[in-house]
């Protein structure tokens, strides 16, 4: 049986993935800090499911190599007077 902690990590793991959803966007969602979000995905499931960790392991990478893209686009859509 998982502990509280232990589920909490595989969900935040299996949204991430289904939704392929950002740090940001599960903790918002979940009603937890990014930082626990990090930690449950980076420290805690690599102990638990190796296999499911490599998997969020790569959508993890690809969020930060796609957040300065996002970003600027951010900046255009603010300057530009367009919504969120």
């Amino acid at each position: 049986m998982l502990s509280k902690l232990e589920e909490r990590t595989r969900d935040l793991a299996v949204y991430l993935l289904e939704n392929k959803a950002t740090v940001r966007a599960a903790a918002e969602h979940f009603g937890i800090s990014k930082s626990t979000v990090h930690k449950d995905l980076t420290e805690r499931l690599p102990r638990m499911d190796p296999g499911l960790s490599a998997r969020v392991r790569l959508l993890l990478d690809w969020n930060k190599a796609q957040r300065h893209i996002r970003g600027g686009l951010a900046t255009r859509r603010k300057y530009r007077g367009e919504p969120p």
